[in-house]
């Protein structure tokens, strides 16, 4: 019997020199993505999980300059 793999940990990152602050991205993913008073945006720090995985690459892929991507976590190495 084959065991189905977790989905991977992930975290959504901004590369600000790439971004314009157009902030298409928050309303892709309006619950992961915020954006400041000048339009750029808010991201969260920790992992995310795999429900919001899915709005995660609506983002990435919708914004114009390419400037949201998806950051592999590592797992946890199990404590012994």
């Amino acid at each position: 019997m084959r065991r189905r793999r977790s989905a991977e940990l992930a975290r959504l990152r901004v590369d600000p020199v790439l971004c314009d602050g157009i902030g298409i991205c928050a309303h892709l993913a309006p619950e992961l993505v915020r954006v400041d008073s000048w339009g750029y945006p808010i991201v969260p720090l920790e992992a995310i999980d795999e429900r919001d995985q899915k709005q995660a690459q609506r983002a990435v892929r919708g914004c114009p300059r390419k400037a949201l991507f998806l950051e592999p976590v590592p797992a946890a190495l199990p404590s012994r």
